[in-house]
């Protein structure tokens, strides 16, 4: 212990763990990160310093570290582990747990937000490391696995929100790159996230925060509270937070109020508010005899007469793109406790609790509410026009009573504890048993349009009596259409008579009991103790979303879903074993087995690593780690019922080829009902579903060349098997075919598979003449381990701390990742696509870089950082659409986008800490892209870029 506490090397990964942008703290320790072992040896701690036994002094040497289960004196391992302080994040100006992670230089994946407001979960916050898929990281708090949000990402994928997290309460967050599922189970593919709550509170402290925003809107106010109190062998730390977050509306910033005006080549275009199409191509017709003037002080006073050329006239807005919401409105309540009980000096009971409450609301805008003949008449015939026709309304918000009033509104309570007890056995064995229970409930209140209602209220005040079918046979409703009516804005009274609330309420569970034992002397060892941890786990978790029975039924027009529940339990057995070889030379090896029941099914996989450290010299560790990794199916991908109906695009080659075309001449065959079938596919959960797995290795090293100086670099690597897609709807028609003409057995699986998933509609004559079989009508596209993928990626990190006794005290961070490969395949025999040169496929930033600068003066009474965060170049909508880079065709990269956040902060004060924090310094929005079309209303790439812009908080804290 005394080698490495006097090393540069130690001096330099405390600082690299401990030291934050304004280094407000002095900790140079490593914090606990494992749960209930954390528990423990911060109960020792305190006891050692009241009881001077020579066993608890001892315990004072072991330091439990994210990466491994057993107590070590070296803070760095094979794995590498980055930290972000909870002073690093007030200095650098997160103002949210998901900010700080999200601007982390690991997180170079594009990611669904709040900015995506007409997504499925635009309420939740999420991150993608390297690239790789958000349910591919495992998020911990406080060593304990984190439960599932309710609903879906993308309306699909399970995931974890990390949008509930009390910042103000939170100590630090360790960030662990790289396969890790033989000490965390599934999940760990990408990595481990571990949120570590405050366990020690020195004096009671109040903070009161306030925000807002240059260009206006997202006004918000936050107000924290924590405090401890010991009784006897009782210790608690409690806290609570508060949080209201205002709106940030499209309308209120330049880019996103309209439709965009950015490119030369494509005006902006107003929204079609009232608009009749002719289906028979023969473009806009407009039937308005007053020219618009009947709805020209719809929204806002921006409707009017448009022309869009090759089309023709109609009514539309062009700031209709402004009423919807960049960022979410919400109310937000936390509420925190960890509390130990000192039953014997050498056991110890202990307990955590974290509740959340949130209320969230965001709005899709005029885009999203309106209503379209087509969807449920198909095209119209009008007598008077002899032409068939659609018609489209956009709901503007005179007419919903502001958008504000329809917006969608979610409510989430969560709930988290841990009860358990840990101690010593024969003084070198600890132990602990604890049980942690998960629960996340959330009903999300959609305005919706009920079919029937509002296709009756157009049928009755514009559309008129039915006239019968067309008069040209084919099957279309004849109307003679009252324009007049049509191009009238719809009374507020009208507006609710088609429109209400309707709830999905979809909730999560996980329970855990775990059992660890410890010993981190097993027996000595040339280079000291060897250590062991044994893990075992056991519980069950759950799911339920469902729908309302309105939208169950199908009765809401342009709104689908999907709706399904289920239950499964699992188990698992970890061990973990650490050898220090020599002085220079330790290893570390780690299995675990997991067990999944599903069903009366049992899915298991098992998974390992094999690490080790080398240290050289004092100032150097060069360390790497071989294994594999694994994900469970997620249970929504078990349990899903059938999504509403996308349509998709494909050749039915069972047809063609009795056509007399091979799918090498598919592309000739004709008509396109058979060589480009649009097809209604739905799909749905498969319990049958195996693990994701991967290998995964990486190698690195950390370097302290001077005194309170950390260098660290690592090479990581991914290789990924059995990832889950949903069936190809091409591949079950291709394989139709090949058993139609006896390349694949008719009984075989690939035939029944086939054949059970394609449902044809009934023969015509015509067909039956010419030996085909009905046309496609649906097809069942479940999900399957299909794909594959392959990482390769750098990350390094840059620490040094520099007092001088003139000046003050200078800090200086720096963190670099690169994803030097990145590949996938879709299906088995395609070929990998990648993702760095395939625009089309991917958005995600190749490289992405973040640092800051700090300054504490010499009597500590001031401190100010400059942080900045760089990402780098991402394809521009040109690229995107044509699949390549073309510099002749406009289709490039844009450059890097560096945003300065900086902070100053006071503390001359007896009791009293001031704060003011500027993020964003320059307002700088995402890049211009001129390639985007006027038809665009959100003219950036959202997954990438906000357009908040510049955001100032003042803060205080006082401390009693």
């Amino acid at each position: 212990m005394k080698y490495f506490e006097n090393s540069k090397l130690a001096v330099a990964v405390r600082l690299g763990l401990a030291m934050g942008a304004l280094a407000f703290s002095a900790s140079v320790f490593a914090q606990d990160a494992s749960g209930a072992q954390a528990s423990q040896e911060s109960g020792k701690k305190t006891e050692a310093a009241t009881n001077d036994s020579p066993k608890d002094v001892k315990k004072l040497d072991q330091v439990v570290v994210t990466g491994s289960l057993i107590p070590i004196s070296q803070i760095e391992t094979a794995t590498p582990t980055f930290t972000i302080t909870s002073d690093d994040m007030k200095a650098r100006g997160f103002s949210t747990v998901a900010e700080a992670l999200q601007q982390s230089s690991f997180a170079t994946g594009s990611v669904q937000g709040a900015q995506f407001s007409q997504g499925f979960t635009p309420g939740a916050q999420t991150l993608s490391l390297f690239g790789l898929p958000i349910g591919f990281t495992k998020y911990l708090i406080d060593g304990r696995p984190m439960g599932n949000f309710p609903a879906l990402y993308n309306g699909s994928d399970s995931f974890n929100s990390i949008s509930g997290i009390p910042a103000d309460l939170v100590d630090h967050i360790d960030i662990l790159p790289g396969g890790q599922s033989s000490l965390y189970g599934s999940d760990a593919i990408a990595g481990v996230i571990n949120i570590v709550l405050k366990k020690n509170v020195d004096r009671p402290s109040i903070d009161y925060r306030y925000g807002w925003t240059s260009d206006g809107g997202g006004q918000s106010n936050r107000l924290s509270f924590a405090d401890s109190f010991h009784w006897n062998k009782l210790n608690v730390v409690y806290g609570v937070q508060l949080e209201k977050q205002d709106a940030i509306w499209a309308s209120q910033r330049s880019l996103s109020s309209h439709y965009f005006n950015g490119n030369p080549k494509s005006p902006a275009i107003a929204g079609r508010d009232y608009l009749v199409n002719s289906a028979t191509g023969a473009g806009y017709l407009f039937e308005d005899p007053n020219n618009c003037a009947n709805v020209a002080g719809q929204f806002n006073g921006g409707e009017g007469l448009r022309h869009r050329a090759g089309s023709g006239d109609y009514c539309g807005s062009f700031n209709s793109p402004g009423y919807r919401t960049m960022q979410d409105p919400s109310k937000t309540g936390n509420v925190y406790a960890h509390g130990t009980f000192d039953v014997t000096p050498d056991t110890q009971l202990y307990g955590d609790v974290l509740f959340n409450y949130s209320k969230t609301k965001w709005n899709s805008g005029a885009g999203y509410m309106w209503w379209g003949s087509a969807a449920d008449f198909g095209h119209i015939y009008d007598p008077n026009l002899d032409d068939f026709v659609d018609l489209q309304h956009a709901f503007s918000p005179e007419e919903v009573g502001g958008y504000d009033r329809i917006a969608t509104q979610q409510t989430e309570k969560s709930l988290m504890y841990t009860l358990g007890a840990n101690g010593v056995w024969d003084q070198n064995w600890n132990w602990d048993l604890g049980f942690t229970h998960s629960q996340d409930h959330l009903d999300v209140s959609d305005y919706v349009r009920y079919a029937d209602k509002i296709d009756a209220y157009f049928e009755k005040n514009v559309l008129g009596d039915y006239l019968g079918e067309d008069p040209y046979g084919f099957g279309y409703s004849s109307y003679a259409i009252n324009y007049d009516a049509f191009y009238r804005p719809v009374s507020r009274a009208d507006f609710d008579s088609f429109t209400g609330r309707e709830v999905t309420h979809a909730k999560t569970y996980d329970n855990m009991l775990r059992f660890q034992l410890t010993n981190g002397s097993l027996f000595a060892l040339p280079g000291g103790d060897a250590g062991i941890a044994i893990v075992a786990e056991g519980g069950n978790q759950g799911w339920d979303y469902q729908p309302s029975a309105q939208a169950e039924a199908g009765n809401l027009w342009g709104t689908g879903g999907v709706s399904g529940s289920g239950h499964r339990s699992r188990y698992a057995l970890t061990t973990e074993f650490r050898a220090p070889l020599t002085t220079w030379l330790t290893i570390d090896a780690s299995g675990r087995y997991d067990g999944y029941n599903v069903l009366g099914t049992t899915i298991a996989h098992g998974t390992y690593n094999l690490g080790f450290e080398i240290r050289p010299f004092d100032t150097l560790l060069l360390r790497g780690k071989y294994g594999t990794a694994f994900k469970a199916p997620n249970i929504s991908d078990q349990f899903q019922g059938p999504s509403a109906g996308y349509l998709t695009g494909f050749p039915d080659y069972l047809n063609c080829g009795r056509l007399g075309f091979t799918p090498d001449t598919i592309d000739q065959c004709k008509p396109l009902q058979y060589g480009q079938a649009q097809i209604i596919a739905s799909q749905s959960g498969n319990k049958d579903l195996q693990p994701i797995t991967a290998k995964v290795w990486s190698y690195g090293f950390v370097w302290s060349p001077i005194e309170r100086m950390k260098i660290s670099v690592d090479y990581l690597h991914w290789d990924i098997s059995n990832e889950v897609n949903t069936e190809s709807a091409s591949g079950l028609s291709l394989d139709e075919y090949r058993c139609d003409i006896g390349m694949y057995a008719m009984d075989s699986g690939t035939c029944t598979n086939a054949f059970a998933k394609i449902v044809r509609n009934p023969v015509t004559p015509d067909e039956k003449a010419k030996g085909l079989l009905g046309t496609i009508d649906t097809i069942n596209t479940p999900k399957v381990n299909v794909s594959n993928e392959k990482v390769n990626a750098l990350s390094a990190e840059f620490a040094y701390q520099l007092p001088t006794a003139r000046f003050g005290t200078f800090g200086f961070n720096l963190s670099y990742s690169d994803v030097l490969k990145h590949e996938y395949q879709d299906y088995p025999g395609d070929d990998y696509v990648n993702y760095l040169t395939s625009p089309d496929w991917s958005q995600d930033f190749k490289t992405k870089v973040n640092g800051s600068v700090s300054w504490i003066t010499p009597d500590d009474n001031w401190a100010t950082t400059v942080y900045f965060n760089r990402l780098g170049a991402t394809p521009n909508y040109e690229a995107q659409l044509l699949g390549e880079y073309d510099a002749s065709r406009g289709a490039r990269k844009y450059g890097a986008w560096i945003t300065y956040n900086a902070s100053i902060a006071y503390k001359g004060f007896k009791n009293i800490e001031l704060s003011f924090l500027v993020n964003n310094v320059f307002n700088k929005m995402p890049p211009h892209d001129n390639t985007y079309l006027g038809t665009e209303v959100t003219p950036w790439n959202q997954f990438n870029y906000n357009i908040y812009g510049r955001t100032m908080y003042i803060e205080a804290n006082y401390k009693f």
